[in-house]
């Protein structure tokens, strides 16, 4: 009897070669396409491209020859999710909403209808791998394609998760995942690949905010280090640490944003250089396949996805909460987001910054 795996199936180039692939291994496969609850949401670029998304998952499960079914995750999602999302800005920190996705839908919800489906595991289309070591435990390593590997999003995944996850993309390139593409017949990838979030455009996040978590932009002042007001901001939540444009205030070099200060409503810039810093306390931290560190050790810190890993000691302050040191000083080490540590190929686990 043929082994049953379910597939992640967003829609997308990515996913839809991670199914092609495991229907070419001769696995029984099921194509499952989640609905957010945001399909037809007032906010229209998400709501084309989910909509997209759920009429292609389907096409691609057709040319593919597999099963497909559709499963209503909205109230997980919104519970899971949006409102992270939302209570993250409003406390004045930047979230990273598909770390937090993966364990508490993808390894969630879909998960669970995957094995009342039958299916041993699930798949998706990340580009990361999982290797079993002599201990018996899961490891989770990065991808062979430096360019595209997505192990960060995946640093929340726990032993249990790992144990039942599938990563197909892992031992390819982008360019080959699209050669696999045209070679297995996928004719369907009409649309640009989105690189927003599924439920928000980036460019709009600000209005969705304002709609869905009724945060109203409360402008107030613009001040330096030295507490010197400059001018006045649109309201705390439209801007990020480390972030340059958009702040309109002329000086001898450009300003960054430094910080957020939520009781005063104060938006603190500062240069370039008192944007950066060595250290920072990462709390809530998973450990994959390994036990908390008893001492300081070594290892590569990525403070943020398209952050190149930097060498740092992490030392632990308990088994869940370290401290982080970089050997060079760091821009934008922002809270909220997620630090995960590697050595080398291996991710050995991630938390979320605070200050």
């Amino acid at each position: 009897m043929k082994r049953t795996v379910a597939v992640a199936l967003s829609g997308g180039l990515d996913s839809s070669v991670a199914a092609a692939l495991l229907k070419g291994e001769d696995y029984r496969v099921i194509g499952l396409h989640f609905q957010t609850g945001y399909e037809s949401s007032t906010d229209n670029l998400a709501s084309s491209v989910s909509n997209a998304g759920t009429s292609q998952a389907r096409q691609v499960a057709k040319e593919i020859g597999i099963e497909f079914e559709s499963i209503d995750c909205s109230k997980a999602f919104q519970q899971k999710v949006v409102n992270y999302f939302i209570d993250t800005y409003a406390s004045g920190q930047t979230p990273s909403p598909c770390v937090v996705c993966n364990p508490s839908i993808k390894f969630g919800p879909v998960l669970k209808k995957a094995r009342q489906l039958g299916a041993s595991a699930l798949a998706t289309g990340h580009y990361a791998r999982i290797k079993r070591g002599p201990d018996g435990r899961f490891r989770l390593l990065k991808g062979i394609d430096s360019s595209k590997d997505q192990s960060y999003f995946l640093s929340r995944l726990t032993q249990e998760h790992l144990s039942q996850a599938i990563f197909p993309l892992g031992n390819y390139t982008k360019k080959e995942a699209r050669n696999i593409a045209k070679v297995s017949g996928l004719t369907s990838f009409t649309r640009k690949e989105s690189q927003e979030l599924c439920f928000v455009s980036s460019s709009n996040y600000k209005e969705f905010l304002s709609e869905h978590g009724k945060l109203s932009l409360n402008p107030g002042p613009i001040v330096n280090a030295k507490d010197e007001v400059l001018g006045q901001h649109q309201g705390l939540y439209a801007y990020t640490i480390g972030q340059r444009r958009g702040i309109g205030i002329p000086g001898a070099e450009p300003y960054y944003v430094v910080g957020l200060d939520i009781t005063g409503n104060r938006l603190i810039i500062g240069t370039k250089s008192e944007s950066e810093s060595r250290e920072c306390t990462v709390t809530n931290i998973n450990w994959i396949g390994t036990e908390s560190p008893e001492k300081p050790i070594s290892a590569q810190t990525r403070i943020r996805y398209r952050h190149r890993e930097a060498e740092s000691i992490i030392t632990p302050l308990d088994h869940y909460t370290a401290k982080v040191t970089f050997s060079k000083a760091q821009q934008a080490i922002t809270p909220g987001q997620a630090a995960v540590f590697y050595q080398e190929e291996r991710v050995l686990g991630g938390g979320w910054i605070v200050l």
